[in-house]
């Protein structure tokens, strides 16, 4: 069955109909990760995009069900060059297409995904829609995607689910709409976590009297989140050790009087090169971002601690009055690479009080 992706800026790429094999409009993003679509699909920092994957071939090692990031997908659709209908793998359960169209997931095959990625390399991300009609009016259809705001939003609401159990220390996991990983990482190193929505007041979180706090990584434009980054002001002040990763750096930044911008294409893929400026050490990470937080308008008091050797952009900052730190990177996922893992080892010495780790 045929399909069509259509741009807004007027490009219309003709394809393979697979999986849901029905329409969807969203944000076009491309990541450059070879292995690991299982994590893309159910990435919760993909919601409410279309996904053009780089690599070529997809699917050929079907559907791992034990490397999902959740248990259904949050992007809107995914671009591939070539679908593998008869996947290999001693783990595979299903192959791809089966499995996206029993979850809702539309595919469009058989693109020219190098033309495509060039496109937004030049031109920047931008709105997108698969079609399984082609437009009459291919100006008009593109006119619309141009106006409409296809961004998602952080869900706020929730209710603060309390550790159970003991541990070494109580981590408050302020969740902004990010993969299960974070929790697991800090229950590996003993802690007990309290889930908190990403609505609750900086009150509501002191309440539970966590020995530090941790805000995930999540979907959307930091700057339509002001709200929180206020709440997180107010957690700054009062001197607990912190943690942010992706949207929880950007808002923890925001919080200290730090701008955001968005990126021409973001950085997406488990390939991305991060420098740490102090100790000169670059590490291979995994990111899902479209903004980062403008290095140029950090304040007195933050510094940059890592960044991007690909662009130059800030990745990560120290906050040197303050016992808390904040990466745009993941420090470790499911099927990414674990070199700055460490970093959790580092928020775990901050919360036992040690200085020398800020």
């Amino acid at each position: 069955m045929k399909g069509y992706l259509l741009l807004e800026n007027g490009r219309l790429f003709e394809g393979v109909l697979r999986g849901a094999k029905k329409s969807a409009s969203a944000e076009l993003v491309f990541t450059t990760g070879v292995v690991g679509y299982m994590e893309t699909l159910t990435d919760p920092c993909y919601q409410g995009q279309i996904v053009v994957q780089t690599f070529p071939c997809v699917g050929c090692y079907g559907v791992v069900t034990a490397e999902l990031t959740q248990k259904t997908p949050s992007l809107s659709g995914l671009v591939v060059r070539q679908l593998v209908d008869t996947p290999s793998n001693f783990r595979c359960e299903g192959d791809l297409e089966s499995w996206m169209a029993e979850n809702g997931v539309t595919c469009l095959s058989d693109v020219d995904t190098r033309a495509l990625t060039r496109v937004l390399r030049e031109e920047g991300v931008m709105n997108a829609a698969i079609l399984s009609e082609k437009p009459e009016d291919i100006a008009a259809a593109s006119e619309a995607l141009r106006q409409d705001k296809l961004l998602p939003e952080i869900d706020l609401d929730g209710d603060i689910e309390p550790a159970t159990g003991k541990g070494l220390y109580h981590v408050a996991l302020v969740d902004l709409g990010a993969p299960a990983d974070i929790r697991e990482e800090m229950e590996k190193r003993g802690c007990m976590v309290s889930k908190v929505p990403a609505g609750a007041t900086a009150e509501a979180i002191m309440s539970l009297r966590p020995d530090g706090i941790v805000f995930t990584g999540g979907p959307g434009d930091p700057s339509d989140n002001a709200d929180v980054a206020q709440e997180i002001k107010a957690l700054f002040e009062a001197g607990l050790p912190m943690f942010g990763i992706g949207m929880g750096h950007q808002l923890m930044a925001m919080s200290q009087g730090c701008q955001t911008v968005k990126l021409p294409f973001g950085h997406r893929g488990g390939n991305q090169p991060v420098k740490d400026v102090k100790t000169g050490l670059t590490y291979t990470t995994t990111q899902n971002h479209g903004y980062a937080v403008d290095g140029n308008t950090l304040p007195q008091g933050v510094q940059v601690r890592f960044i991007n050797t690909n662009d130059g952009s800030c990745e990560g900052v120290d906050y040197q009055e303050a016992p808390a730190f904040s990466v745009q990177f993941l420090p470790q996922v499911a099927g990414g690479p674990r070199d700055s893992r460490i970093l959790y080892d580092r928020f775990i010495a901050l919360m036992g009080g040690n200085k020398e780790c800020r």
